[in-house]
């Protein structure tokens, strides 16, 4: 059902009350002695009867009270109270919510619990059962491990997928082949604060009983009672009682480590030790890799365990093979919230808010731009809006600042909008706002400010500098965006209660926003990766408290204003998510089939052909994309390359479809040579998908010949002498100035001679930006190498600096510490020549790695551009046959024709006149097929399918709608005729606009008074290309007043027309068919039962011959 206002459509919370209650059921004699504890946010007897009512069983509710603790009002779960039970050696039915217990022992040790926050002397594990995912996930994995020394394996698993606990029932299982049991493991993360996550898990369902112990120095963790430093766990080891461990570490600790890189004395025993276990929780997200990179390196274990919140394929395919992955996904997670089927337990997924995605055009908010299409880099682009290129801008201010502005408006006036009624801005307080550029997230951050109704709101620049993984930046943002969130959820005078965040790409991985509602898409994001991962961010699970309220987040929403993208990137997701559809594989049912699974978790609302916004099914989200797609096509004449694909296919074509393309009128350009031939392929280096792929071996060859020994040796000896000048150097900060000093130098002395060099071979095939690409990729590359270089220097040079600080501190004289000294200087001296050393082994190597980046950059360019502009002729000859389309389905055309029956609705000759190609020729273009080799006589095949049977069939069937809206010729209310969508023909098919066709009737009126007034006056367009000159007459005809008074009845006065007063000769097949169809009717309605006077001749030849008068007399004669 559609509706224009989504207030109450947007129902981001409900009430919540969390309680936990007890009940019995004094009717079961086997439940005497036993009660029910569990947790709910909704009414008490309300969830009893939800447990109780399909058993037809009385339950007694015994007591309930809220679920926080006293003295900080933090929430709590049953299964917290049920470990705090079971701890206590209260027996409970495992899989249930039993205990055996009564009811005023259970209230008591309730109210004890809500003080002690269950914390008792001794901890004993309590027993868990883990959800079939994480039993997936972790046989997947053990099952790898056996397979694979030193193996690394991922779990790509959503957040809220219980990792923790998982991953340590993974620890205790995990065999090794000592005494077949693993005995340390150490956890790295990026994010210190979800230490609390892994210490709780292990406080629940590890314990000190179990013979592991936790230790972490994390301060997150200060004063936690099952929590020892490794100091107090050596102490237990030398009492005789080593435990196994479970270490918890920062990595920003870690790199701090003087061990790993840092500079400080700590954490040496992490270097020395062997893990049975690193398990990585989220630290990839940082950005300076090297550091990260060479702290790993030094870190000896036996098995690693990468954890990942994005649920993704494609982003660990790169590192880890397929059987090295486990993936949990958002459609798994909702799938399970929603088949949870045990009554007794409380549904572990009920928490995780439903994603919902609204999506609309901005044709309404910025018409203009949509009829000009925009400009990018110079050319025009295929869609009819483009995000990134709306919100560009130039100095500071946006360049299209009106429409940006009546965007603005729109979004708080218009009730389809997501800020439009104070209803909807309340349900979307805080929300995130993705764009593609900082400077455009600058500019709207200024615009909202002043902004009538977002001037109200907290406006949070997360912008940066625009890197999508800098660590730092991601905190700042973090920071900003937690403070302003909790001044607006606490109020106050003066108080902005609502927030926006504005991001670049900030904030869309390792950081959880709860109060987030929204996202808004407003960046031309085209990764279902990214896409999808920054949707996310509303997805958190949140309880509020306000106004002395709880409120649970139950949805969160996703706002997109470029529907073809949106809808297509959701297709892709839901598709890439099962192997047998991945990549577009698949077929179009089990496609839809996907997306169908997806809706239920995942709505989309869109809007309809008025405007209004529907729930759209898996046929409207896999078809509103191809609708956008087909209008563009149509409105661009068919000359549109939305209707081509597989143009790569021509490179290993036959030459005789070479030549049925050559044959081809291009659009555009003059008609020229296609240059491809036999070889083209080879020539570009084209692999089996069409693209350069210049191989290793020619790369190395062409660089050799490029720089060779001279320029080689000379950049060889030229950083032999800039590593030695550097060495030399006594600068006032010597370890930043000397990495700094040798990135620079070694960069410039490298990149330099070798850019020089490529210029004077390249000339103006070398680009400045590829000059640019090339000389940042050297840069990073020399720099990484001598960053890993420099990292393990480093670490040594800091192990030799805490031996000199303690050597000293044991010094009993001066001479002593002479002594210490001499000697400690000549241990860094010497690790200091060691780096030297082998910074000059590995720079020809470095060298020679620069000189074939260089050549493989700018060759591959050079290729891809001939590529391209190979790729762009083949098209714009296509767009010479695909222009024809309009005028054929003019003539021939009909709602049941496809791209498959096309060629057999047009006579041969029609065809061939018309494309220049025969219709056989045509067929191999779409079909492929086999072709015989003029000259060997040999068989070669041919792909063929160079036109998308989609976008081709439902182009053709929105041109056929709209020749059927543009058909009634009378009706004066059309802004437009169907050939302003006709595009004119290389043969003299060019159609007079309506504007010209309408002054030159009123100019035959006036030469002519009175011309329409008499029934017996005829009138003949003796050559015709449209028949629009006489549906003008027609029209004049039949409105005018006199020939009303002759003919009162508005059939009878047509038919007198069209048999008596009009006539017409069109010169070709396709023209009189064209002309006819658009006169008369396209099922022939207006000239049915009628002799009309319409003929098909060369009027202009028979002209010059002298008989055209002799031509209408004849064809003509009454």
């Amino acid at each position: 059902m559609a509706f224009s206002d989504i207030t109450g459509k947007v129902r981001s919370t409900r009430p919540a009350l969390p309680q936990i209650y007890a009940y019995t059921t004094p009717e079961i004699r086997r439940h005497d002695g036993w009660t029910k504890i569990g947790y709910t946010e909704q009414d008490v007897n309300v969830r009893i009867a939800q447990q109780t009512h399909t058993a037809d069983i009385i339950a007694k509710l015994e007591w309930h009270g809220n679920a926080t603790y006293e003295d900080t009002g933090e929430v709590f779960h049953d299964t917290d109270f049920h470990t705090y039970l079971r701890n206590l050696g209260i027996n409970d039915q495992p899989g249930t919510e039993w205990f055996e217990i009564n009811p005023p022992n259970a209230k008591g040790r309730f109210h004890e619990f809500r003080e002690n926050h269950g914390i008792l002397d001794g901890l004993g594990a309590s027993d868990y059962e883990l959800r079939a995912e994480q039993k997936a996930a972790v046989s997947k994995t053990l099952d790898y491990f056996q397979l694979h020394e030193q193996g690394e394996f991922l779990w790509n698993a959503k957040p809220r997928f219980g990792k923790t606990l998982a991953t340590y029932d993974l620890c205790k299982r995990l065999p090794m082949a000592r005494d077949g049991k693993a005995k340390r493991i150490l956890v790295v993360t990026n994010r210190p604060a979800i230490a609390n996550s892994w210490y709780d898990d292990y406080a629940k369902f590890v314990g000190t009983d179990s013979g592991w112990r936790f230790i972490s120095s994390v301060d997150a963790l200060t004063g936690r009672p099952y929590c020892i430093s490794h100091d107090e766990y050596l102490h237990l080891a030398c009492k005789g009682k080593l435990p196994n461990s479970i270490e918890f570490i920062s990595l920003q600790d870690l790199k701090g480590s003087i061990e790993f890189g840092g500079h400080y004395d700590k954490l040496k025993y992490v270097a020395e030790y062997e893990y049975d276990l690193l398990v990585i929780d989220e630290a990839h997200e940082g950005v300076d890799t090297y550091k990260t990179d060479v702290a790993f390196d030094h870190i000896k274990r036996r098995n690693t365990l990468h954890l990942s919140g994005t649920p993704f394929k494609a982003i660990a395919n790169d590192k880890f093979p397929e059987d090295a992955i486990y993936n949990w996904t958002y459609a798994d997670e909702q799938q399970a919230k929603r088949d949870w089927n045990d009554s007794e337990r409380r549904n572990p997924y009920e928490n995780l808010p439903k994603l919902n995605m609204f999506t609309y055009q901005m044709s309404d908010i910025i018409e203009s731009e949509v009829t000009q299409g925009m400009q990018i880099d110079g050319e025009q682009t295929e869609y009819a809006f483009d995000l990134n290129e709306f919100f560009e801008t130039k100095d500071g201010r946006f360049v299209h600042y009106d429409n940006v502005k009546r965007f603005l408006d729109a979004l708080t006036t218009q009730k389809k909008y997501p800020f439009s009624t104070p209803e909807l801005r309340d349900e979307l307080r805080h929300t995130f706002w993705m764009l593609n550029r900082v400077d455009s997230a600058r500019a709207l951050a200024k615009m909202l400010r002043q902004h009538e109704v977002f001037k109200d709101y907290e406006i949070i620049l997360a912008a940066g500098d625009g890197k999508i993984d800098d660590d730092e930046e991601n905190e700042k943002s973090f920071d900003k965006v937690r403070d302003a969130i909790a001044r607006a959820e606490r109020g106050g005078e003066n108080t902005k209660t609502k927030t926006i965040t504005l991001s670049v790409g900030q904030l869309t991985t390792g950081v959880t926003v709860p109060e987030w509602m929204g996202v808004l898409m407003l960046s031309n994001m085209k990764s279902p990766a990214l896409y999808v991962q920054a949707a996310f961010r509303a997805q958190n699970p949140c309880l509020f408290y306000r106004n002395g309220k709880y409120q649970r987040k139950e949805n969160a929403y996703v706002f997109d204003f470029d529907p073809a993208r949106s809808l297509t990137v959701f297709e892709e997701y839901a598709n890439d998510l099962y192997s047998g559809t991945t990549c577009g594989g698949g077929d179009t049912d089990s496609r839809k089939q996907n997306v169908r699974r997806l809706l239920n978790f995942f709505p989309v609302i869109g809007e309809d052909e008025d405007g209004e916004m529907v729930e759209l099914d898996a046929e409207q989200v896999l078809s509103i994309p191809r609708k956008i797609h087909s209008r563009e096509v149509v409105r661009r004449g068919f000359m549109c390359d939305f209707l081509f694909q597989n143009i790569s296919n021509i490179f290993h074509a036959p030459t005789e479809v070479i030549e049925t393309l050559q044959q081809l009128e291009p659009y555009k350009a003059p008609k020229e040579d296609l240059r491809v031939k036999a070889g083209t392929a080879d020539e570009l280096d084209l692999n089996e998908n069409g693209e350069v792929s210049i191989p290793d071996e020619q790369v190395i060859g062409k660089s050799k010949d490029l720089f060779g020994d001279k320029v080689y040796g000379d950049i060889d000896d030229e950083l032999n002498s800039v590593i030695d000048s550097i060495v030399s150097k006594k600068p006032e900060n010597p370890e930043k100035d000397f990495l700094a000093d040798l990135q620079k130098a070694v960069g410039v002395s490298v990149v330099e001679p070798l850019v020089e060099a490529a210029k004077q071979n390249y000339g103006s095939d070398m680009k400045a930006s590829q000059q640019k690409k090339v000389e940042r990729k050297i840069k990073a590359d020399v720099n990484n190498r001598i960053n890993r270089e420099y990292g393990d220097y480093n670490i040594e040079k800091n192990r030799i600096e805490r031996d000199r600080t303690q050597a000293l501190e044991n010094a009993k004289s001066q001479a002593e510490e002479e002594q210490i000294n001499q000697a400690h200087d000549k241990r860094i001296e010497t690790a200091r020549l060691n780096l030297i050393d082998n910074l000059k082994q590995s720079r020809s190597e470095m060298v020679q790695s620069a000189g074939e980046t260089v050549v493989g950059e700018i060759e591959t360019a050079k290729k891809e551009a001939q590529k391209n502009s190979i790729e762009n002729g083949i098209r714009d000859h296509l767009r010479g046959f695909s222009r024809t389309i309009p005028s054929f389905l003019m003539a021939y055309g009909n709602e049941n024709t496809t791209l498959e029956s096309f060629d057999s609705i047009i006579p041969d000759r029609v065809f061939k006149d018309v494309t220049s190609i025969t219709v056989d020729q045509f067929r191999l273009l779409r079909d492929g097929g086999e072709v015989t080799n003029r000259v060997t006589g040999e068989k070669e095949h041919f792909d063929g399918h160079l036109f998308d049977p989609v976008v081709f069939n439902d182009s053709v069937l929105e041109f056929i709608h709209l020749r059927g809206k543009l058909a009634d010729y009378f009706d004066e209310s059309h802004k437009e005729d169907i050939f302003d969508y006709v595009p004119p023909q290389k043969t003299n098919q060019i159609f007079t606009p309506r504007k010209v066709v309408v002054e030159m009737v009123d100019m035959l009126e006036q030469e002519n008074p009175g011309c329409f007034d008499d029934p017996t006056h005829t009138f003949a367009d003796l050559y015709m290309k449209s028949g629009m000159y006489i549906t003008e007459i027609i029209k004049r005809l039949y409105n005018n007043k006199a020939m009303r008074r002759y003919f009162p009845d508005d059939h009878i006065r047509l038919a007198h027309i069209l048999e008596h007063q009009v006539y017409g000769i069109a010169p070709t097949e396709i023209i009189y068919q064209i002309a006819t169809h658009y006169i008369l009717g396209y099922d022939n309605k207006l000239g049915k039962g009628l002799h009309t006077h319409f003929a098909m001749a060369d009027s202009a030849q028979l002209a010059k011959e002298g008989k055209l008068a002799e031509f209408v007399d004849k064809a003509f004669e009454e």
